[in-house]
């Protein structure tokens, strides 16, 4: 809903886009009527964009970038900032480096990790969690997360590999009908050719070595080799780049991975926690 508070809180890239907006828009003769009906929205859309009451939607990033890109990518580029600036801030930086990067290693100990996660699931998940958010914001955070696994078909395909604690697999979020499907979507995202799924089983910890005690992290190397870890520790934000402590993390994912299940193994679990029989 557009307000006059957002005029003061609006982020610099949407006064940007507004700017940018409302200057083509006269540049080409248009009343904001017109403006609308060229991109499908009314005048009081036009108005509450260009004033920043309401910042341009994704949507109408889209529309805008159609009728104003003249060959360039202004909007197109501006709607990926602006889709940054929605996420948490404590994300923001690491969900950069991640649609960037070239491989990703990931363990989830809690969770289904967010670019595994169905619609359905993370909506409980982001539904459920506390503090309580108001259901705009909540379907906000939704659309972002799904908005992220654009990065399994990116071109060049990064190489992703996850190891998944199997009491992540085990842990109901929504319900049951919700938590089949998420099997049955890793299961499908196991079958990628650039995606290794691989689940830490509960016994791990049988023989004194379980090394998944510290919870979760994300090993990332960017385009220009550089390695770093991503921790997120109750929504506190650890971005990690100095070569010694990334080598250790590095070392104990390694740890991890040689204590889950292999690649058939793991997939041949999450079929049966799922109940497929074949």
């Amino acid at each position: 809903m557009a307000s006059a508070e957002n005029k003061e809180t609006a982020s610099p890239m949407a006064r940007m886009v507004a700017e940018m907006a409302r200057t083509l828009r006269i540049q080409r003769g248009w009343t904001q009527e017109q403006q609308g009906k060229e991109i499908g929205y009314s005048a009081a859309a036009i108005s509450a964009m260009e004033t920043c009451a309401q910042p341009a939607s994704d949507a109408m990033l889209v529309e805008l970038q159609r009728v104003h890109g003249n060959g360039t990518l202004v909007f197109e580029t501006a709607r990926k900032y602006m889709r940054m600036e929605r996420l948490p801030e404590q994300f923001q930086d690491y969900a950069l480096l991640e649609e960037a990067a070239i491989s990703l290693q990931l363990f989830a100990a809690n969770v289904v990790h967010g670019l595994f996660q169905t619609e359905a699931y993370a909506r409980a998940l982001i539904g459920g969690s506390f503090p309580p958010l108001p259901d705009q914001r909540v379907e906000e955070l939704v659309q972002l997360r799904m908005a992220r696994t654009a990065l399994f078909d990116r071109d060049p395909l990064p190489m992703i590999e996850i190891i998944i604690d199997e009491a992540v697999l085990r842990r109901v979020i929504g319900s049951e009908e919700i938590m089949r499907e998420q099997l049955l979507h890793l299961v499908k995202c196991a079958r990628r050719r650039n995606v290794t799924l691989l689940v830490l089983p509960l016994d791990a910890g049988m023989h004194g070595e379980y090394a998944g005690d510290r919870g979760s992290m994300s090993l990332l190397e960017t385009p220009e080799h550089e390695r770093l870890v991503y921790l997120e520790p109750q929504d506190e934000s650890i971005l990690i780049s100095d070569p010694a402590k990334v080598s250790t993390y590095a070392q104990r994912y390694a740890k991890i991975r040689s204590q889950a299940l292999g690649p058939r193994e793991s997939l041949d679990l999450i079929k049966r926690l799922a109940g497929v029989t074949e």
